[in-house]
């Protein structure tokens, strides 16, 4: 699974590689939950070893009971009747298998003294195993591994199976349990240290195979990539797991995909800045010599000359200013807007008068009402609506039906916050939803074939610049209408109040 993850790491040139970037192995996650997985087993052991050897304890007490009754009963001292004496090598024998110094039993009130030795220890603690709580039991058995050894302990308990009314009593040194319980403690460590070492290990092969490996592929993949994301080698393959894990491979494959395509389309936008750069520079000279034409144009008496003189001046005007950008930022980058007070209605006309006349079938109508005002810069705006409008007109290219109505409809509304809708509509075949998915971006969002989508693009980008929004009005029908709204502007409200 994790060969089919992995990036090819032949390719030449890759330097030293995403396994360069390899943590050491501390710091290593796999290393750190092997240590995780083993601590949880290790402490999960230690919450079943705390009872566990109390139990052992009161176990190793009630065994040593138990010999006395069994002990009582061979030499006939039941809960019948007093029993009779045991000889000194028994008692001795006795002694000496218990670690005792006394031993004694108690059957219907009546005590009898099994053994003892000639002299008895003071005793330094008791227990009851009838009355012994269980965390009086757990306290118990830790203050004999703790404090134990040389301690002389009298024990208390019923002995045999309950329900005789026989009573055991010891009095012995608590090393021999404590020794035993030593032993015991040492075998469940031993036991729970290989219990949680094998246990960690299962954890971390399943966890190094389904997540960690995985995991360590996309990373390397990320690393990869991000040194030359051109490279389409250091793509991630996606596995066909259907888990989170396939789901994370798939998304960052797709996301790598699309951002390695970004940077091509970036790439060839470079160069294409580049290109129109140097088209720009020859570009300027020849509208530098338009314009002297053009002034020279404007001194002729002729009516229809003297009419589009002016439009064909501005026109010119515009080219050359903007050609010189141009060439001055090596990019398209627009200036901050330079905002005048301006009758959009005018601004409308002299863009139907240099526009408009691109194809003599279409017709314009200047819908937009006499008294609208607006503050935003003249040419950055005029570029905005030609953009649009000139798309509008050209939308009709690809028609071949006279009957067709061919109208392009440019009109304005104010809002009652001195908001100012401004829409742009054609009776055109209208936007594809391709082309409707990346509008305003360039090379993407042309609504017509052969076209780049540069006209929308630069026109939402002026529209923002001037604190705006554009907008296509998707239930527009038939045709196409793209809505531009600015803000109310203070001198603009101003100047309307007046």
């Amino acid at each position: 699974m994790g060969g089919r993850q992995l990036i090819d790491k032949d390719v030449e040139g890759d330097g030293a590689g995403p396994l360069a970037h390899r943590p050491n192995l501390p710091s290593r996650l796999s290393t750190r939950i092997l240590w995780f997985t083993m601590l949880s087993i290790m402490l999960a052991e230690i919450a079943i070893f705390v009872p566990s050897v109390s139990n052992f304890r009161r176990d190793w007490l009630h065994g040593k009971i138990d010999i006395v009754a069994a002990a009582s009963l061979v030499t006939g001292g039941g809960p019948a009747g007093h029993g009779g004496f045991i000889s000194p090598e028994d008692e001795a024998e006795l002694l000496q298998a218990l670690n005792a110094q006394l031993i004694a039993v108690e059957a219907d009130g009546v005590s009898r003294l099994l053994a003892r030795t000639s002299e008895v220890a003071p005793v330094d603690m008791e227990v009851n195993l009838a009355t012994e709580s269980i965390f009086g039991s757990i306290g118990a058995a830790f203050g004999t591994l703790v404090f134990g050894g040389d301690r002389f302990i009298r024990v208390l308990g019923p002995a045999g199976s309950g329900g005789n009314g026989l009573t055991a009593e010891i009095v012995l040194i608590e090393q021999p349990l404590r020794r035993a319980m030593l032993v015991y403690s040492r075998n469940i460590f031993t036991v729970s240290l290989l219990l949680a070492s094998f246990a960690g290990l299962l954890v971390y092969v399943a966890i190094s195979r389904y997540l960690l490996r995985p995991m360590r592929a996309m990373t390397e993949s990320m690393v990869a990539f991000s040194e030359n994301p051109q490279n389409p080698y250091r793509i991630i393959k996606a596995s066909n797991r259907d888990d989170e894990i396939g789901i994370a491979e798939r998304h960052l494959a797709d996301m790598q995909k699309g951002l390695a395509r970004m940077l091509r389309e970036q790439q060839h936008l470079a160069d294409l800045g580049l290109a129109v750069s140097k088209i720009n520079h020859d570009l300027r000279n020849t509208l530098a010599s338009a314009q002297l034409v053009s002034d020279r144009l404007s001194d002729i008496p002729d009516p229809q000359v003297q009419r589009f003189a002016p439009t064909l001046i501005r026109s010119l005007d515009r080219a050359l200013h903007y050609t010189q950008s141009v060439l001055t930022y090596g990019r398209a980058v627009e200036s901050n807007p330079q905002k005048r007070v301006i009758r959009l209605r005018l601004l409308v006309d002299d863009i139907f008068e240099t526009v408009g006349g691109m194809d003599s079938r279409v017709t314009c109508s200047n819908d937009v009402s006499a008294d609208v005002e607006m503050k935003v810069d003249p040419d950055h705006f005029h570029r905005a609506l030609s953009n649009l409008v000139r798309n509008a007109i050209q939308s009709f290219e690809s028609e071949v039906d006279e009957a067709l109505v061919r109208r392009v409809q440019v009109d304005a509304r104010v809002g009652e916050d001195s908001t100012v809708t401004i829409g742009v509509e054609d009776t055109g075949p209208g936007v594809s939803p391709r082309a409707r998915e990346n509008l305003f971006k360039a090379f993407r969002g042309s609504t017509r074939a052969g076209g780049t989508g540069l006209g929308l693009a630069i026109a939402a980008e002026i529209v923002q610049a001037h604190g705006g929004s554009i907008r296509h009005v998707e239930d527009h029908m038939p045709g196409t209408r793209f809505e531009i709204v600015l803000p109310g502007d203070e001198m603009h409200n101003e100047f309307k109040s007046e």
